[in-house]
């Protein structure tokens, strides 16, 4: 099957023209190679002389749950070190006797836990990262667990406190030792980042403190609050990372040195884990909605403006990465261009170039 190039690029072309995003960098492909990659638009609408790159700098925002935690808890689980279903307060003391210590692993993963909504750690339980822990290790549920499925930030952040208890290692450096290093992620990293690389970095949201735009520092006020480095978002990438990261989960092969997690950790997450609960989820994946041929389509976005989809049925991948935010917080203008992408990116049915 070969790509609508020439459509996916007046896509994206026509999304900076609509002021959807400043800019874009996509690619396309599968375990084999990059069948198709492209940059559109500027860094920086106030420096519009600086275009969009291929190794532009993007906050990853939420991708982060994939790269650092699901990829992490997967090496663990290989490593027989996780069990997914034996409840947390078993094997980890600090939630023993706690209302979390009857949620497991898999039901953090697939967001069913019935642990609270609200994510603004600030206003819950102060400012300091250990009373930050603290609350939120030892709060209420909102509903009994295995109940619903409802989203929340707040499982990534428990799974990225419980990798980091497992391995005995900062999340950071697990997800370096264990991921990034391996299948050669040199640009991928948790911020804040330094003076020349946030150069190279597309801008976010304006800050009301500085009035000036983020640039290598994360957006989410949670991760800058615990110091860059947490489950929830954090870590910076490049477009040829996540490249390799995907093209290795379609085939461990492809890199020279494995990564912690494998295979299995991969076909095992990408599968409906949520039975007949509203709203199907694998494991931090989700399916992307669509017409019924592109079921096998996973997704993961980012709320800055990133996105990574995976078809291991497909034996496909794709990237868009944008810095939506620069431009505004509504969400169906990208929602409209990722799911257009994605039909194009995934289409069953051959399409000229």
């Amino acid at each position: 099957m070969t790509y609508a190039i020439d459509r996916i690029e007046a896509l994206l072309d026509e999304g900076v023209r609509n002021k959807v995003y400043p800019g874009a960098v996509w690619s396309v492909g599968d375990s084999a190679a990059i069948r198709a990659t492209g940059t559109t638009g500027v860094l920086d609408p106030d420096e519009p002389g600086v275009k969009m790159r291929p190794d532009t700098i993007f906050d990853a925002a939420s991708l982060t749950k994939i790269l650092a935690v699901w990829s992490s808890l997967g090496a663990l689980w290989e490593d027989s070190v996780l069990d997914l279903d034996l409840p947390l307060g078993i094997f980890w003391s600090e939630v023993a006797g706690q209302p979390l210590g009857a949620v497991t692993a898999r039901q953090l993963l697939t967001h069913t836990a019935g642990v609270p909504l609200r994510a603004q750690l600030k206003n819950l339980y102060g400012t300091s990262e250990d009373a930050i822990r603290r609350g939120v290790l030892h709060e209420d549920l909102h509903r009994p667990p295995g109940e619903a499925v409802e989203y929340t930030d707040r499982a990534a952040l428990i799974l990225g406190f419980l990798a980091e208890f497992l391995s005995g290692q900062p999340l950071d450096q697990l997800a370096g030792a264990r991921t990034w290093n391996p299948l050669g992620m040199s640009s991928t990293r948790f911020g804040p980042l330094s003076t020349d690389l946030a150069a190279r970095c597309a801008p976010t949201e304006l800050d009301q403190d500085t009035d000036t735009h983020l640039k290598g520092i994360a957006h989410d006020f949670s991760a800058r609050l615990l110091g860059g480095v947490c489950g929830i978002a954090g870590v910076f990438t490049i477009l040829a990372d996540l490249t390799a990261f995907l093209r290795y989960m379609l085939d461990p092969a492809t890199a020279a040195t494995p990564a912690g997690f494998g295979a299995e950790w991969t076909a095992h997450s990408l599968t409906i884990q949520t039975g007949e609960l509203d709203l199907e989820r694998g494991l931090f994946w989700h399916p992307a909605p669509g017409t019924t041929d592109e079921q096998d389509v996973w997704v993961h976005y980012g709320f800055t403006g990133t996105g990574m989809w995976i078809s291991p049925d497909q034996g496909r991948w794709a990237v868009l990465l944008t810095n939506k935010l620069y431009s505004t917080r509504d969400r169906q203008p990208l929602t409209d261009v990722r799911n257009a992408f994605r039909q194009l990116a995934f289409s069953k049915r051959r399409s000229g170039t």
